[in-house]
C-alpha cells in the first residue's frame, strides 16, 4: 500500500440468509479492478459461492489480494445457513461482525463501514437491544470513546435526503421535531456536506410538514411555529437552511441544483422520491459518526437470495459512496 493509499473498506455479512453474500460477490466482482474500491468481507467464507475467496490474517492483507479473490476476514463459529431460510443460531455473527467493522475504522485499519441488510427481528430474538443497524453503530463509537449524533441520509437519484425523523407514526412527528431536534439535525447535514461530500459552501433545505409548507398556518401551524423560527436560528449562525418549503416542489428544486440537500420531516416524505428515482441504486448513510457508514437502500431480500436473483446495484453504490466519503476525508485532513 503507498503513503497515499487509503485502507480497505470493512464489509459486514450481514444476514447470510439474505442477499448479503450474493451482493457481497457480485460487488467483488464488479470492482476487483479498482484498488481504490478494495473492500474485505467480515464473514463465513463457506457462505460466499461463485467467486474466488481468499482467508485474510488482518484488513492490510486486504488490498494486495483483492484483484484475484474476494478478501474474508473468517468470523468463527458461523452456522450453515440456507438462503432465503434465516435462522436465529447465525445471530451472534452478525453481531459480531458489525462489531470487528467498526472497531477496524476506529483504529484506522479500515477507511469505512459498509454494512450488509440485517433482520432487525430475528436479532430481537436473541438479545439485541437496539432499532437497527444506526443506532448500533452509534453506540459502538460512543462506547470506544467517541461523540456520535447519528442522522440518516439516503442519496439517489441526484438527491441528498436526510431524516429529521425515522420511525415513528406520523401522529408522534409534531412534538418531535420541536426541543432542537431540526437545528440538531441541520448541523450534522451541514459538516458531513462539507466533510463527506466536499461541497464548500452547504445548501440546505428543510421541507415543510404540511402541505404546501403549513399556507401560512392555515393548513397547520409546525412550519410557522417550530420549522421556520428553527430555520431562522441557523440562519442567524451563518448556514444556508431555508424556511420549509413545500414537500411537492422541494425535491425538484434540489434536483434543479438550488439545495445541495434536503431535510426531510418524515421518512417517507424522504425516502419516496429518492426510490422512485433510483429504486435499485440508492444508498443509507450514516452523518454524524467519527466513522464513515453506508449501506444498501434495501433488506435482506429473502426471496431474492432464494431464487438467486439479488441485485448488487445499492451495495456497489455503497461501496462507491464509502470510499468517495473517505477519500474527501482524507483530503481535509491533510
Amino acid at each position: 500500500m503507498s503513503a497515499n493509499a487509503l485502507p480497505p473498506l470493512a464489509l459486514t455479512m450481514g444476514d447470510p440468509a439474505g442477499c448479503g453474500p450474493a451482493i457481497s460477490a457480485a460487488a467483488w466482482s464488479a470492482l476487483r479492478l479498482d484498488p481504490a474500491l478494495a473492500f474485505y468481507l467480515i464473514g463465513a467464507p463457506h457462505l460466499v459461492s461463485g467467486v474466488p475467496v481468499r482467508i485474510i490474517n488482518s484488513p492490510a492483507d486486504a488490498a494486495g489480494v483483492f484483484a484475484d479473490a474476494l478478501p474474508v476476514l473468517a468470523l468463527e463459529g458461523a452456522p450453515e445457513i440456507s438462503p432465503g431460510a434465516p435462522n436465529a443460531s447465525a445471530a451472534p455473527a452478525i453481531v459480531r461482525s458489525i462489531e470487528i467493522a467498526v472497531a477496524d475504522a476506529l483504529a484506522g485499519r479500515a477507511s469505512g463501514v459498509v454494512t450488509n441488510p440485517i433482520n432487525k427481528a430475528l436479532l430481537y430474538s436473541t438479545g439485541f437491544r437496539f432499532p437497527g443497524h444506526t443506532e448500533f453503530v452509534a453506540h459502538l463509537c460512543e462506547a470506544a470513546g467517541h461523540a456520535a449524533s447519528p442522522v440518516m441520509m439516503l442519496t439517489g437519484g441526484g438527491l441528498r435526503v436526510a431524516l429529521a425523523t425515522i420511525h415513528m407514526p406520523y401522529a408522534a412527528v409534531p412534538e418531535a421535531l420541536g426541543d432542537g431536534r431540526l437545528e440538531r439535525i441541520a448541523h450534522v447535514v451541514h459538516a458531513a456536506l462539507v466533510r463527506d461530500f466536499g461541497i464548500a459552501r452547504p445548501r440546505i433545505a428543510f421541507s415543510g410538514l404540511n402541505p404546501h409548507a403549513g399556507e401560512d398556518g392555515t393548513i397547520g401551524r409546525e412550519e410557522a411555529d417550530v420549522i421556520n423560527p428553527a430555520a431562522d436560528r441557523l440562519q442567524a449562525e451563518g448556514l444556508s437552511v431555508s424556511r420549509a418549503r413545500p414537500g411537492d416542489t422541494v425535491f425538484a428544486e434540489a434536483l434543479s441544483g438550488t439545495w445541495d440537500a434536503v431535510i426531510a420531516m418524515t421518512h417517507d416524505q424522504g425516502l419516496i422520491p429518492v426510490k422512485t428515482l433510483d429504486f435499485w441504486g440508492g444508498v443509507n448513510s450514516t452523518l454524524g459518526l467519527p466513522i464513515v457508514r453506508t449501506s444498501p437502500d434495501h433488506g435482506t431480500a429473502y426471496d431474492a437470495a432464494a431464487a438467486g436473483t439479488c441485485r448488487a446495484d445499492s451495495l456497489i453504490a455503497a461501496l462507491r459512496l464509502a470510499a468517495a466519503f473517505a477519500t474527501n476525508r482524507m483530503k481535509i485532513q491533510s
